[in-house]
């Protein structure tokens, strides 16, 4: 499921699928992007880059084609796989940087950037 707050500049993207259920929070606001991953208890944080991340009117239109039209191509499509690399435990300056909503979605799990 996803949920847009146009206000806020967020999208909330809720991955329902057993072992492999995850959040992912995409907060313009901040400029990053974080998903939780529960398998892993761990949040792994991208910094969103214009050229490669659709803008949060684009998100929205594009959810309301995938639920309209289930076979539909878009050049916008982002498929993204994490590496883990080097962890670190986050430090009170880093929930600064990434804002409210990210620290909310992985406060005391390590992050991976």
């Amino acid at each position: 499921t996803m949920t847009i707050d146009n206000e806020k500049h967020i999208a909330d993207v809720h991955v329902r699928s057993g072992l492999y259920s995850s959040d992912t929070i995409f907060d313009y606001s901040s400029g990053y992007i974080a998903t939780r991953l529960f398998s892993r208890k761990a949040c792994f944080i991208l910094k969103i880059e214009k050229d490669y991340i659709p803008e949060l009117e684009q998100i929205g239109r594009l959810a309301f084609e995938r639920k309209t039209i289930k076979a539909i191509y878009s050049p916008h499509n982002l498929w993204v796989e994490y590496q883990s690399g080097h962890s670190f435990f986050n430090d009170v300056k880093d929930w600064f940087i990434y804002g409210r909503s990210i620290k909310d979605l992985c406060a005391g799990l390590p992050l991976y950037r």
